[in-house]
């Protein structure tokens, strides 16, 4: 089909098509459009990766936001499972704007209405933000006219799917007119979610350069149409270094999946070595450079080793970089820079890294369901061997599975690459996604009663792949007595009514045993008048077990430690406690070793603790009390200025892992103020200061400072160390010492200085002061630089990552 004979959409999208080098729709864009999606009508796409489903998505959000001449205007909403998709979809939206068409993206806040993107004409969020937006009440929701769907085979995923699940189904409700658009990997029912949607099918296996699978064995690549290319592992080489040199001596890029943070590490620092000798003095010289900006990134060994190995053309990606550092290394990797990545299986979940080759090595992981490895699912495999094939840069894809045997090789032609993808089945019956969409369900009004809930869920997928319902009507029974028992909702009858503390968990996006959990913690502190009641049910431990002369901290009393004063404020580290063990966070691990030192660090700071241990003898409660311990002293040392590179060391994470935990304590300690002012307790300012400093990753005394933009923990550290005390102090110190403290960075301290509210901020004429323990001139290999430079000096600020 001509672009030009596209119907329903803006006049100008022909030939802004046009000027992009798109004369004509591939096979399966030209299919949606006969099947009406300009014309509103709904659509489920499920055709490969790289088929060109963005523009599928593109022609019934502009179709719907523009329109033909004379229509009336719409907004979009495209809804992604992941913040770095939505960033890259963003931009990749913003060529419209030349025409008007203004883009909003939205990924965090759960708690606010995003009141500012009504004015935008296609917003990008993910899945959790656009729920959390229905449950504040986001007024422009019900202006939407069209809802785009990317991933949507992820509703099979037991942590995000539920949530995708019930949101379409609220939007729908919600918009009785409204379009959907659901983009989906090649799966094997995808005529199901169709009909769940009432939507036209398109459903493709078309590519638009070709896709060979196959196995390498022996000194072989064994495709899938029988043919056989010899692939020679040389003395010393590994399978993966044979097939990374091979794409690399026809000037192809290689796409390297692995099953875990280590093994991509390793793998990347193996084939730098192979890489290395492929690269033009050209690109030394610039992946010189991407190196140095990943080392700015944090000061860390995973830093360290990332730009090492980038410097050489290689690299490794998974979730515990930091962002900018993913970032860096998808683009270098577009640019044909790193000639190979070694990932784990996130790059696959839709950011757009395709390569020459995909080596799927590791085709097993670790499953704790199964107590050991297990394979990966058909889709996921299929997912990543979507990757293979650039298509304006490559003739063709090649992806590729490893085998150690004969047998080995006929089961992955059998298991992976002859075999059709399993078909998605939703996972809305489990209990915590039952238990937080039901509350959300009654509290934003979309049902009344019991009966009203069961109507809504008719709705969902799970209820269209069902037919019977007992199962579901189960679980919705126990998570309605469960929110009734924890006073998170009301009945009369079969009438159903959130409780104002119901609407509170709802709005803030909490899964409601995590609000249960948060709420016990504080009241308990509040009836212990600031002390902990230790450990729950320790009577019964023998007192033989007890070292000589030992009294537990629970058996204290006021006249024991002396404290007849006021009560004391929950500790920061108590308050990362509490939070670390609710299901909305993400527990370290307890290594081999961190039992013993973990349980005596619980019994040493167990008055703290907001809500009572448990004892040793309860296992499984023990050691999650632990591994929520140890989360918690990670905060903590963040909280006490620890170096980055130290914590990455100490606790076996990555500068990735760490935001994401301070990330998730602000959010939870921010609905932990909230919940208790709603109850009227009186820890709301040590909640309020502990959540500040994780956040910027400073001691009590610098809050204040760390607080204005541009600061951020080392700067104020040095500020603080130089007399200047608090933002007040900012808008009055002498300029010089201003300057001095900030290394004689002129553009950092005017900056500085303006979001502090001086009326003055210039450093024109102004010289650094001598500051003891601070060198203004900045000597060579500090990653930092003086004078008017405004590159950022290393802060360790995890909101810069």
């Amino acid at each position: 089909m001509d672009v030009a004979a596209i119907p329903g959409v803006p006049d100008w999208l022909p030939g802004h098509l046009q000027d992009e080098g798109i004369e004509s729709l591939y096979p399966p864009q030209a299919e949606a459009v006969e099947a009406g999606v300009t014309e509103g009508e709904n659509l489920v796409a499920s055709v490969p990766t790289a088929s060109g489903k963005t523009l599928v998505a593109e022609l019934a959000m502009l179709s719907a936001v523009a329109g033909a001449e004379n229509e009336a205007a719409g907004k979009a909403l495209y809804i992604v499972p992941l913040r770095a998709l939505a960033s890259e979809k963003a931009e990749e939206f913003a060529q419209f704007e030349e025409y008007g068409i203004e883009i909003g993206v939205t990924t965090g806040n759960y708690d606010s209405d995003g009141g500012w993107l009504a004015d935008k004409d296609i917003i990008v969020a993910t899945s959790e933000k656009v729920d959390s937006l229905v449950r504040n009440d986001a007024g422009w929701i019900e202006d939407l006219s069209c809802v785009v769907a990317d991933e949507v085979h992820l509703v099979d995923d037991g942590q995000r799917g539920p949530t995708l699940e019930v949101t379409l189904a609220k939007l729908r409700q919600l918009n009785a007119d409204l379009q959907t658009v659901a983009l989906s990997a090649t799966i094997g029912n995808a005529d199901e979610l169709a009909d769940w949607l009432d939507a036209e099918l398109v459903d493709s296996n078309w590519r638009p350069i070709e896709l060979q699978k196959g196995v390498h064995f022996g000194q072989a690549l064994h495709l899938e149409d029988g043919s056989q290319q010899r692939l020679e592992v040389r003395n010393g080489e590994s399978e993966t270094a044979a097939i990374v040199r091979d794409t690399l001596e026809d000037d192809g890029s290689t796409l390297v999946f692995v099953n875990s943070r280590r093994n991509a590490e390793a793998a990347a620092r193996r084939l730098a070595s192979t890489t290395s000798d492929f690269l033009d003095g050209e690109e030394r010289e610039r992946l010189d450079e991407i190196a140095a900006e990943i080392r700015d990134v944090s000061d860390t060994e995973t830093s360290d080793d990332l730009a090492d190995a980038v410097a050489k053309g290689a690299a490794f990606h998974h979730a515990g970089l930091a962002s900018d550092h993913r970032s860096l290394v998808e683009e270098a990797f577009r640019d044909r820079l790193l000639k190979v990545v070694c990932a784990t299986p996130t790059l696959a979940a839709g950011v757009n890294t395709p390569s020459r080759r995909v080596v799927v090595r590791d085709w097993r992981r670790y499953d704790g369901s199964a107590g050991g490895m297990a394979p990966l699912s058909v889709l996921e495999v299929h997912q990543m061997m979507g990757r293979a094939g650039r298509p304006g840069l490559d003739p063709y894809g090649e992806a590729v599975l490893l085998a150690n045997s004969h047998d080995e090789l006929d089961e992955l032609f059998e298991r992976y690459v002859w075999a059709d993808p399993e078909p998605v089945r939703s996972k809305l019956a489990a209990e915590p996604a039952l238990r937080t969409h039901l509350l959300a369900t009654v509290a934003s009004g979309f049902a009344s009663s019991r009966e009203g809930v069961l109507e809504f869920l008719e709705r969902t997928l799970h209820a269209s792949q069902n037919a019977d319902r007992s199962e579901l009507e189960r679980v919705t029974d126990q998570m309605l007595d469960y929110l009734e028992m924890n006073d998170f909702l009301t009945r009369d009858g079969d009438q159903l009514q959130a409780t104002g503390l119901g609407h509170t968990v709802s709005r803030l996006y909490l899964d409601p045993m995590s609000a249960a959990e948060i709420i016990d913690g504080l009241r308990d502190w509040e009836r212990s008048g600031g002390r902990s009641t230790g450990r729950g049910d320790r009577a019964e431990r023998d007192a033989e077990e007890e070292p000589a002369g030992f009294t537990r901290a629970s058996e204290l009393t006021a006249d024991d430690d002396g404290d007849d004063g006021p009560r004391e404020p929950p500790s920061a580290l108590g308050l990362y406690h509490l939070v670390a063990r609710t299901p909305d966070m993400y527990e370290l691990y307890l290594r081999s070793g961190d039992e013993e030192e973990y349980t005596q660090l619980a019994y040493e700071r167990e008055t703290e603790f907001l809500g009572p241990m448990p004892s040793e003898y309860e296992e499984g409660r023990f050691d999650d009390w632990l591994s929520a311990l140890k989360t918690a002293r990670l905060l903590e040392d963040w909280a006490s200025e620890v170096d980055e590179s130290e914590v990455t060391d100490r606790y076996g994470v990555g500068p990735g892992d760490i935001r994401g935990k301070v990330e998730t304590t602000q959010w939870l300690l921010g609905a932990a103020e909230s919940l208790a002012g709603e109850l009227d307790l009186d820890c709301v300012p040590a909640i309020r200061e502990a959540r500040t400093r994780v956040e910027h990753g400073v001691k009590s005394e610098l809050v204040d400072l760390a607080g204005v933009r541009s600061v951020g923990r080392k700067r104020a550290r040095r500020l603080y160390d130089a007399g200047i005390r608090t933002r007040a102090d900012l808008r009055e110190a002498d300029k010089s010492v201003v300057l001095g403290a900030l290394r004689g960075r002129e553009k950092t301290a005017e900056n500085v200085l303006e979001n502090a509210g001086r009326e003055d901020p210039s450093m024109d004429d102004v010289d650094p002061a001598d500051v003891d323990g601070i060198d203004a001139t900045l000597p060579s290999g500090t990653g930092e630089t003086g004078g008017d430079s405004d590159e950022p000096d290393d802060q360790s600020s995890l909101g810069d990552f």
